[in-house]
This record gives C-alpha cells, sequence and structure tokens, in this order.
C-alpha cells in the first residue's frame, strides 16, 4: 500500500510540475496576448492621431471611405507617370497591400524630393505676383514710350531730311549763279560727301577761279578762300532771305575789283532784307542809307555819331 501510495504520490507530483508549467505557460500567453493588445491599441491610437493630423480625417470616416474592402482609383500610367485630361482613366482595381505599399513608398520619395511645404508661399506669391504686374506694365509703357520716341525720331529724320535736301538743292543753285559774279568765268560747286545718307553727310565746296585749274580751297590764295567763302554765305542770304543782315568786315581781305563784285550782291540783298555793315571800306559806306560811327572829341571824350546819306 505504501509503495503504491508512494507512486500515486511521484505522479501526482508529475502531473502538478506540469500542470504548473501549462499555468506559466498560460500565464505567459496571457501576457503576451496583453501586451501585444496594448502595442495595437497604441499603434491604433497613433495611427488615428496622424490620419486626423495629417489627413484630417477620423479613424472610421477613412475606413469607410478609403478602407482595403474599397476599389482602388488607377491614377497612373503603366510606367508611374501621371494620368492627364487625354488618357482614358482605368477601373478601379481591388486593394492589394504590397502594391499599396510600393505606391505608397514612391510617393513618400517624390514628396521627399518636392522639400519642406513653405506655409507663406502663397502670400508670397501674390507679392510677387503684384510685383511682376506692375513691372510688366512699367515695361509695356516704356516700349510704348520707346515706339512713340523711334517714331517721332523717324519723322524729325524724315523732316530733317526733306528739309535739308530742299535747302542743299536751294543753296546749291544760288551758289552756282553768285560764284560767277563773284569770280569772272570760273566755276563754283556744292557737292555731298555721302549723297545717299542725307543725315550724316557733309558739304564740300569746289571752287575753280578763271585761269586755274584746281577745285580745292586749300590750293586757293587767301583772297580767294575768303571770296568763296563769301560767295557760300550769300548763297545761303539768297537762298533762305532773312529780314537783316549782320556783317562784320566781310570784305575786309578784297581788293577793289571784288569790292565792287561783292558791293553789287549787297544791293540786290537790300532790295528784300535790312543790312548793317561793320566796315572800313569807304565805298562800301557811300552804298549805305544811315551811317553810325565812334569819334573821338577834343576833350578825349568818345561819341558816338550817326549820318542819314540822304540828307
Amino acid at each position: 500500500e505504501r509503495v503504491e501510495a508512494e507512486t500515486a504520490l511521484v505522479t501526482a507530483r508529475h502531473e502538478a510540475r506540469d500542470r504548473a508549467a501549462e499555468l506559466d505557460e498560460l500565464v505567459e500567453g496571457s501576457h503576451r496576448d496583453e501586451m501585444a493588445r496594448i502595442e495595437q491599441r497604441m499603434r491604433l491610437e497613433q495611427l488615428t492621431e496622424k490620419a486626423m493630423s495629417e489627413l484630417g480625417m477620423e479613424a472610421g470616416t477613412l475606413l469607410a471611405e478609403y478602407g482595403p474592402d474599397k476599389l482602388v482609383p488607377v491614377l497612373t500610367r503603366p510606367d508611374g507617370s501621371a494620368l492627364t485630361a487625354d488618357d482614358e482613366v482605368p477601373e478601379p482595381v481591388p486593394f492589394d497591400r504590397e502594391e499599396q505599399t510600393r505606391r505608397a513608398r514612391r510617393a513618400r520619395r517624390t514628396l521627399d524630393q518636392l522639400g519642406r511645404i513653405n506655409p507663406l508661399a502663397l502670400e508670397e506669391f501674390d507679392a510677387l505676383n503684384e510685383r511682376h504686374q506692375f513691372l510688366a506694365t512699367q515695361l509695356e509703357d516704356l516700349r510704348k514710350t520707346r515706339k512713340d520716341l523711334q517714331d517721332i525720331i523717324t519723322e524729325i529724320d524724315d523732316r530733317v531730311q526733306e528739309v535739308f535736301t530742299r535747302a542743299h538743292a536751294d543753296v546749291a543753285r544760288t551758289f552756282d549763279e553768285v560764284f560767277p559774279r563773284l569770280f569772272p568765268g570760273g566755276e563754283g560747286h556744292l557737292v555731298l560727301t555721302e549723297p545717299d545718307d542725307m543725315l550724316a553727310t557733309g558739304v564740300d565746296i569746289e571752287a575753280r577761279p578763271a585761269g586755274k585749274k584746281v577745285k580745292r580751297m586749300s590750293l586757293l590764295s587767301g583772297g580767294e578762300r575768303s571770296l568763296v567763302a563769301v560767295a557760300f554765305l550769300f548763297s545761303l542770304f539768297i537762298a533762305r532771305s532773312s529780314p537783316f543782315y549782320i556783317l562784320d568786315e566781310v570784305e575786309a581781305a578784297l581788293d577793289d575789283m571784288n569790292l565792287s563784285r561783292l558791293l553789287g550782291i549787297y544791293e540786290e540783298l537790300r532790295k528784300d532784307s535790312q543790312l548793317l555793315v561793320i566796315t572800313h571800306q569807304k565805298r562800301t559806306m557811300e552804298k549805305a542809307d544811315a551811317l553810325y560811327g565812334v569819334t573821338m572829341r577834343g576833350d578825349g571824350v568818345t561819341t558816338v555819331i550817326s549820318q542819314r546819306l540822304a540828307e
């Protein structure tokens, strides 16, 4: 009986040990399950907060609208590029966690490449857009003003070219008539240096007195050069007449013969204009209607005197 009792005791102890091991295993399993539930609960809370903070949606609404039981719309082409308005939109496909995980990773990489979001970007854009519109308006005004100025410059250039062309033709024709009067038997011409560009051309004077083969003024004597200058000056007077002229010692370098020719031109000019001539030539004074001069009396005081020759 004792042996049987000891045997039963040993068996009971083995069973108790096995039950204790099973109990420890159950307790440990229960503890693991509780920890897993706590972790899942914490994970669920984190996902809920993340959905609210990043997407602004409640967890229930997110599951109801974008849960795994919902069809997933196709927004990209097979090569991964985004669909455009011209592409045909494919039918939605069932949710595949691996595929959607890959899409999420690609989207995350693309988002990371875009960089951080600037919350003031819209305000900065509005300010820059306003500045751009202001500068664009100013630029358009400048372009319009520039065009107007170019039109005015073109109009002025055309007008100057027209006036200069007419003036040159008149003065050249008059010079051809006046020169032989001061140089009997000679020839004189006005020649344009650049006839094709009237705005940049110069004017050369060709003068060939009688008996000489030269045409350049630098080869003429001093008196001849003075007389050529007088011929050009009076050609301007005759071609473009003025109410009066002031001549200062114009005939100072002329001899009697050339002075006589010049006085003939004076007589022609005085028909339409008044001449104020500063001169020491008596023959010129004889042609005047009135004389004005300065003399010194015996007491050393200078006096301005005048005399009308008609009187």
